[in-house]
C-alpha cells in the first residue's frame, strides 16, 4: 500500500503543475474570451456534463457573485426543454474535456440558430466541439492526478482555475467595488466585512475620551473609566492628538512606579499611536488591532484632532469576523 502522504503529495504537485502549465497559454485567445463575456448583454450560461458540470456550477456561482450575471444549464435537461432559458443576448461558456460530449453537441444547432456565441474550455482543441465554437481555451493537462490516470482530477482543477481567472478579470473590468460585492452578499459574513467602514462603527463627539497632556493621572483615570473604552486620547493646547493612554499603559506604569497619581498624561502616554481612517473598512481596523495586540484605534480629522475611537468590541458586535 502506498504511503498516503506520498500519494497526496503527488496529487497536489500534479494539480499545481497542471495549473501553472496554463499560464503560458494566456494569449490573445484568452483576451477574446474575456471580451466576449464582458460584452454579454444577457447572461453567461455555463454548461457541462458530469464532473465538468459540477465544476461549471461553481464557475457560474463565482461569476454571479462577482458581478457577471450567470447560471448553470444542464445540457441533458436543455435538450428536454430547458433550451428555452437561452436568449439571443446570452453567451455560452461550455466545458468539455474531450470536446466530444454528445449532450453539448446536441445543443449546437439551436445555439447557432440563435447566433449565441460559445466560449469552450476543453482539453482537446481539435475536437468536434472546438471546431464549432467562437473561442476555444485549451485547458489540457499532461496527466490526471488519479493513480490510474482516469478520474478527472488535474483536468477539473485546471478548468476551475481558468474559470476563476475569467471571473476575476471580469470583476476588474466591471470595476466592482467592496460595496458592490457586499450588495451581492447582504446576509453573508463576506458582505458584512465589505460593507462596514470605521466611520460607521466608531465612537464620536462626547463619547470620545479626551484629556490634555497636562492632565493629572487621577483625572486621566476618571476619563477612561467614564468613557469605558480602555483608552483616552491625549491632546495638546491646539486640540491635536499627541498620544494615548491605555489600560495597558496604566498597568505597566504601576509595575514600574510606586504611584502614578503624581504624574501627568504626557508622562504616561504612548506617543505616535496606531491610527485608522474613518473611510477604511472596519475589517482593516480589526486586522491592525490583531497585528499589534491592541483593542482600540483613534481616528483623527484633517487638522490632527481626535474625531473618533473604534474599539474591537464595536467590530465584533457588527459580526465582522
Amino acid at each position: 500500500m502506498t504511503d498516503p502522504r506520498r500519494l497526496a503529495e503527488r496529487v497536489l504537485r500534479l494539480e499545481a503543475a497542471g495549473i501553472l502549465a496554463l499560464v503560458p497559454r494566456l494569449d490573445q485567445t484568452f483576451v477574446r474570451a474575456v471580451d466576449l463575456l464582458h460584452g454579454c448583454r444577457g447572461r453567461v450560461i455555463v454548461a457541462g456534463m458530469g464532473k465538468s458540470g459540477l465544476i461549471g456550477r461553481k464557475i457560474a456561482a463565482t461569476l454571479a457573485s462577482t458581478g457577471t450575471p450567470a447560471y448553470f444549464l444542464h445540457p441533458a435537461e436543455a435538450v428536454h426543454g430547458d433550451l428555452g432559458l437561452v436568449a439571443p443576448d446570452d453567451v455560452i461558456l461550455a466545458i468539455s474535456n474531450s470536446g466530444e460530449t454528445s449532450e453539448l453537441l446536441a445543443l449546437l444547432e439551436h445555439l447557432k440558430r440563435l447566433a449565441t456565441p460559445i466560449v469552450l474550455l476543453t482539453g482537446n482543441a481539435r475536437s468536434t466541439l472546438a471546431r464549432q465554437c467562437d473561442v476555444v481555451l485549451d485547458v489540457s493537462v499532461a496527466e490526471e492526478a488519479c493513480p490510474m490516470n482516469l478520474a478527472p482530477t488535474t483536468s477539473t482543477t485546471a478548468v476551475l482555475a481558468v474559470g476563476d481567472a475569467l471571473a476575476m478579470v471580469l470583476l476588474d473590468r466591471k470595476g466592482l467595488t467592496p460595496e458592490d460585492y457586499a450588495a451581492l452578499h447582504p446576509k453573508g459574513a463576506l458582505g458584512w466585512r465589505a460593507l462596514f467602514r470605521v466611520a460607521d462603527l466608531m465612537h464620536t463627539g462626547g463619547a470620545v475620551p479626551v484629556v490634555h497632556e497636562d492632565t493629572a493621572m487621577k483625572d486621566v483615570v476618571v476619563e477612561m473609566t467614564a468613557k469605558r473604552l480602555g483608552i483616552t486620547t491625549v491632546v495638546d493646547g491646539g486640540g491635536r492628538l499627541v498620544g494615548v493612554v491605555t489600560d495597558g499603559d496604566l498597568r505597566r506604569l504601576h509595575l514600574r512606579e510606586a504611584s502614578v497619581l503624581g504624574l501627568r498624561a504626557r508622562d504616561c502616554m504612548t506617543r505616535e499611536p496606531k491610527l485608522i481612517r474613518g473611510d477604511d473598512l472596519a475589517a482593516k481596523a480589526l486586522e491592525v488591532m490583531e497585528a499589534f495586540a491592541i483593542t482600540s484605534l483613534v481616528v483623527v480629522d484633517a487638522v490632527g484632532q481626535p474625531h473618533g475611537v473604534i474599539h474591537m468590541h464595536d467590530i465584533l458586535r457588527a459580526k465582522i469576523v
